[in-house]
Parts: structure tokens; C-alpha cells; sequence
């Protein structure tokens, strides 16, 4: 029998960095983490975090995790890194930030009043897309920072998501992962390269190509660990970097999606629904499928924007008894919560929630809010806990319903990690709600695991993709939906969920139109 395989995958996320040892088989061997602080805010709905604190957070991760690892630094046979998306760094010519990242949650605009010319903006017209297309370049950083920064702009000579920023720190080099590549960036998300000379996407940003790092597929080497970047992470010089993908990505990956018949859901920061396909296919017009992170293939995705962050909203503002209470008992808050909701029965006595606690882009609107529909007086924190919970999972179900009918392939069974994956309450809700089987991957790090996944391959440690998901993936826990509980949800979503955006989104645009917000 060979010795066993490890390498080191390092996840840095919205609330934590972590580093986590993986073996061949999918095991987590030893991890360590630090909390982050997502972002600071000088300007209302500005998130911004200085990039040099994601980097001095991983050097802290990797203390906490030889402190407490069986495995031997020596032992390790590679790097690979998956990041948060969205969040873009700029750097000078020799290398250091010129400003704070802008990250994924941030809420500033561009002003765009111009076109992009007669031809394109006839065919967007024709197309029914110019609203989209314009949003994405009020929302792309780029325009933002070359009209309110240009002088900053102008000194910017690599402008970098944050795994391009972190693969530069470990490698010296200006390069990153295709499958990492998910933003308001000139990429080409069909082809998976960047876009072609003549593509619109690079008269709708003043962004040049060589401020741009260079990509590579996941699974392929990035780079060999340089001296300074080794002494952070603790690591002999010189061991390969190997690309992986986003987190989103990587979680899918980890979790064993690999087909349309398996729907992946990510219950973190952001709440997704993916499939992984072999063809490119948009859940919705011009929103394009997201790389994957097996090479070659598409991740068709809906998202939920703000998703589990909800959950964490709710704790902070209504849940201080819990908090108190789960320190006082030496217990997680989660569990205190789970009994909470235990006590509420399914459909939360007509309490409905729609999350759109952030703007959407197409479906649904700019103009979206969050609501809660059917108070009485019966209605306690409780109630309002599992309508969370539930119009979450009635949201990524809507998404479930435009994915199946873009691919023509109904889904079978649902594949669940992030961190509210946990709670077995939220997954048997989610079981009922899809009427579908639940499956709990066996480990929460997916995304570190879909990482690993990666670089296992690339090193040649597993000969090729199938037999990684083969040896390191497997189901963890399993929930069936319970018939009588199905029911009700049904006439639920059906009779209510169903209705409530086009009944609320004439109210929405009043409010918008009256409060000026969102923007």
C-alpha cells in the first residue's frame, strides 16, 4: 500500500481563513483558523478590507494548525488556495496594494450615463438586456474606481481578485485559476479565458489585459512556494502551487457534484443552488454560468445574496438570550437555536419570508427588499427563526425550477455544505420543502476538500478527476422528506411564496423611488 498523500488547502472566507490538511481519501487531518473581520465601512455601503490582513490571518491559521497537526510540514506534498469571490485588490508596480480591497458585499455604484456604441447597444436593445448590461458596469469596480480614484487607477498595474492577490504572495507570480474567476471582470466565462480583443466587455470597463494575472486551469501548477511566503505558512521552500477555484466552486466539487442531476447548495454568507454541466447553460439570460472546478465544465447557479448571513443578521439582533445562554452552558448557539425552532411547527403558522435582504440583478430586480408576510400575535423570535430558514429554502427552490428547465434535467437529490449545514433541523426543512433527499457531505470543509480535490489530480496522486471524487468524497448524513410535512410546504410555495415578488415588487419600486434606497 503507498504512503499516504497530504496537502495543505488553504480556504479564506468571508468570516474565517482557514488552513486545513487533506489526505488522498478526503479526510480533514488537522486544521487551523482565524475569525476575520469581513469588512469595515468608512462610507455608508462600502466593504472594504486592507489585503495584507487576509495574508497576516492565514500566517496565524498556519500557527494554530501545526500546533495541533499529526502531519509534519515535510510531509506535505502541495499548496492550493480557494478564496471568497468577487473581492478585487489593486497593486502598484512593485507589488503592494495601492488600497483597500473592495469585497464581494460592497454596495458602491458607478455612474454610467454613456453606451458602448451603436452596434452593441442595438443589440442588447434587441436582445431585452440593456438594463443587465448596464448594471453590470454600474456594479464593476473598475468604472467606479477610474471615475472616483483615476489618479489611483492610473498607478494600478495589476488589478487582482483575492486569490490572484494571495497566489502572487505564495508564488511571486501574477497568475490564478480560471475556475477562480467570478466578478465584474473582461473574462469569457463560455470559452473560460479572457475575453476575446473585440469582446463588449472591454469597452465596458478601462481595464488592459496586461493589468491582468495569467490563468490557468484547475489542477495546474501556479507556481513553486517562494522563501518568504513558505516562512509564513510554516512549509519547506519550493513546494508546488496548485490552482483550484472559487470557494463556491470548490464546495460543489467537494461535495460530489458532478452531474445536473445532483443539485449542490451552499447554506454559507451566500446562500447557491449549482449544477455542474459539460454544456454552458444561463439559469438567467446574460448571467452566465460560473466556472467550475473540475476543468472544462460550467456551474449553472442561482444565488441568494445575502443567504446565511440572514441567519447570523438574526442572531446578532434577536439573539443575545441564546448567546448568553450557550457560554453560560458551554454549547454552541446553533444548538439553542435548533431547539428554538423545534417548538415552531412547519410553516411557522403562516409567517412567510421573502430574503431578498440585498438587491438582485435580473430576477429578482434592482429594486428588491425583504419582506415578512402573516404576522399574528401568536408569533414569537422562534417564528421568525425558521421563516428565515424557510424562505431560504423556498428562494434556492425557485432557483431549483429555472435551473432543471435551462437544462431539461430534473435534479434527484440535493448535496448541502456550508456552515447553516450543520443544523439537521435546516436540512430535514429542505428535504420537505424540494421534496427531494438531503445528503450532508462527511466532512463541513467541502470547500477546502474541493481544493485538495484538485491538486490531488494535478499532482498526479489520483489519475484523473472521477477517481478523486470516487476516493474522497462520500455522504456524511441523509434526510428524506417527511409526505405529511411536504404537503404543507407545497401549498406554501405554491399558493404563497410563488406570489409574493410580483404582488410586493410595485411596492418595492415606490419605496425605492421614495427612500432612494437600494440605490
Amino acid at each position: 500500500m503507498s504512503p499516504r498523500q497530504y496537502v495543505l488547502a488553504i480556504d479564506n472566507g468571508t468570516q474565517s481563513v482557514r488552513a486545513i490538511i487533506v489526505d488522498d481519501l478526503g479526510n480533514i487531518i488537522a486544521k487551523g483558523r482565524e475569525e476575520l473581520e469581513p469588512y469595515f465601512s468608512e462610507v455608508p455601503g462600502w466593504a472594504e478590507q486592507h489585503p495584507a490582513y487576509y495574508w497576516e490571518a492565514l500566517g496565524r491559521a498556519c500557527v494554530h494548525l501545526w500546533l495541533e497537526s499529526p502531519i509534519k510540514p515535510g510531509q506535505i506534498s502541495g499548496v492550493t488556495l480557494t478564496t471568497q469571490r468577487g473581492t478585487v485588490v489593486c497593486l502598484d508596480q512593485a507589488g503592494e496594494p495601492l488600497r483597500p480591497a473592495i469585497t464581494w458585499l460592497d454596495q458602491r455604484h458607478a455612474d454610467i450615463q454613456d453606451g458602448l456604441g451603436w452596434f452593441w447597444d442595438s443589440a442588447f436593445r434587441l436582445a431585452g438586456v440593456s438594463d443587465t448590461v448596464k448594471r453590470f458596469r454600474e456594479n464593476a469596480q473598475i468604472n467606479w474606481l477610474a471615475q472616483h480614484q483615476p489618479d489611483l487607477w492610473a498607478r494600478t498595474h495589476k488589478f487582482l481578485l483575492l486569490s490572484g492577490y494571495l497566489s502572487y504572495r505564495l508564488t511571486g507570480h501574477y497568475v490564478d485559476s480560471t475556475g477562480a474567476q467570478v466578478g465584474y471582470l473582461p473574462f469569457d466565462y463560455k470559452g473560460l479565458k479572457w475575453a476575446a480583443p473585440k469582446d463588449w466587455k472591454w469597452k465596458a470597463m478601462p481595464v488592459r489585459p496586461e493589468q491582468l494575472p495569467v490563468l490557468v486551469e484547475p489542477g495546474q501548477r501556479l507556481g513553486t512556494l517562494q522563501a518568504d511566503a513558505a516562512a509564513h505558512l510554516g512549509l519547506p521552500t519550493g513546494l508546488p502551487v496548485m490552482a483550484a477555484a472559487s470557494d463556491k466552486a470548490c464546495e460543489i466539487l467537494g461535495s460530489g457534484g458532478v452531474s445536473p442531476e445532483i443539485g449542490c447548495m451552499s447554506y454559507g454568507t451566500t446562500a447557491t443552488i449549482n449544477t455542474t454541466n459539460t454544456r454552458y447553460v444561463e439559469a438567467t439570460p446574460y448571467m452566465p454560468p460560473y466556472p467550475s472546478a473540475i476543468p472544462g465544465r460550467y456551474s449553472t447557479e442561482v444565488m441568494i445574496y445575502r443567504g446565511f448571513w440572514m441567519v447570523s443578521w438574526f442572531k446578532k439582533e434577536f439573539g443575545l438570550r441564546e448567546q448568553q445562554t450557550a457560554r453560560a452552558q458551554g454549547v454552541s448557539p446553533e444548538q439553542l437555536f435548533d431547539q428554538l425552532v423545534r417548538e415552531v411547527p412547519p410553516g411557522s403558522m403562516g409567517l412567510m419570508l421573502q430574503p431578498y435582504w440585498s438587491p438582485g440583478v435580473r430576477e429578482p430586480g434592482p429594486e428588491a427588499k425583504g419582506a415578512i408576510i402573516g404576522f399574528g400575535d401568536v408569533h414569537t423570535r422562534a417564528h421568525i427563526y425558521r421563516a428565515i430558514l424557510e424562505g431560504l429554502a423556498y428562494a434556492l427552490r425557485e432557483g431549483r425550477e429555472r435551473i432543471e428547465k435551462k437544462n431539461g434535467v430534473a435534479m434527484k437529490v440535493l448535496k448541502v455544505s456550508g456552515g447553516g449545514s450543520q443544523s439537521d433541523l435546516a436540512l430535514q426543512l429542505t428535504a420537505d420543502i424540494f421534496n427531494l433527499p438531503v445528503e450532508r457531505p462527511h466532512t463541513y470543509e467541502t470547500s477546502a476538500l474541493g481544493a485538495a480535490m484538485d491538486a490531488m489530480v494535478g499532482l498526479g496522486v489520483h489519475p484523473d478527476m472521477d477517481t478523486a471524487i470516487q476516493q474522497m468524497t462520500r455522504v456524511g448524513k441523509r434526510f428524506e422528506p417527511q409526505p405529511e410535512t411536504v404537503k404543507v410546504y407545497e401549498r406554501l410555495y405554491t399558493g404563497v411564496y410563488k406570489k409574493m415578488y410580483a404582488q410586493l415588487q410595485p411596492l418595492y419600486k415606490t419605496i425605492r423611488e421614495v427612500t432612494g434606497y437600494p440605490r
